[in-house]
């Protein structure tokens, strides 16, 4: 999706949902895939936006043992430690969730080549909610296309981003190509970091193909 954008806005001033992908992702192990969970501070937090949310105990070290253990020998398991760990490290002396995923949003677009400006709403006058706020952003970064994520079709209202010219583009991550895995038959919905230990510096070039052929 962010290779896709010309501009990616980092849409963190709503609320925080448990289990969802705000603070977890998966890997690909020996017993199957598995969950990757920063712990976070939500107890009678029910109404906290992303960017107030506090990490709660050390996870960094715990995230990386589960990483090594499961991509030790991937193809690229030591050219992608050499750029992945140093990450952890840095991510480890963070206590905002939404920092650490700047921080890796960033370092990972940079890493597979991507062009695209990552920005913050923040920087953008954002008023309403849902597809108010979606759409007063676009208008302030002067978008003339929106990309979501599929689950945003149970609210998003297209035709208010069509009264203002702006087009809604729907990511379909449905025929995702396979690729040569570690641990049994291909399993697509991991994180992009299973990518680059089984493929290293090819990992752009098959985002790109994959990419080309969704908007085809």
């Amino acid at each position: 999706m962010i290779g896709r954008c010309t501009e990616y806005v980092i849409f963190d001033q709503v609320q925080f949902a448990k289990r969802h992908w705000h603070n977890r992702n998966c890997i690909k192990t020996a017993s199957g895939v598995h969950w990757l969970t920063i712990p976070v501070l939500s107890k009678s937090r029910f109404e906290q936006p992303i960017d107030q949310v506090q990490i709660a105990e050390p996870w960094a070290e715990k995230h990386w043992r589960g990483i090594e253990l499961a991509y030790r020998r991937a193809p690229y398991f030591e050219t992608t430690s050499s750029f992945l760990r140093p990450l952890y490290e840095r991510a480890a002396t963070e206590r905002r969730l939404t920092d650490v995923n700047e921080l890796f949003l960033c370092a990972l677009s940079q890493r597979l080549g991507l062009k695209t400006s990552i920005s913050r709403d923040t920087q953008y006058p954002a008023v309403g909610a849902k597809s108010e706020r979606l759409l007063s952003i676009c208008l302030a970064a002067g978008a003339t296309h929106y990309i979501s994520g599929p689950s945003a079709k149970d609210y998003l209202r297209e035709e208010m981003f069509a009264e203002h010219g702006i087009a809604v583009e729907w990511m379909d991550y449905s025929d995702y190509p396979a690729y040569s895995q570690l641990h049994g038959p291909f399993e697509p919905f991991v994180s992009v970091i299973d990518l680059l230990f089984n493929l290293g510096e090819d990992t752009p070039r098959f985002l790109g193909v994959w990419s080309e052929s969704v908007q085809a």
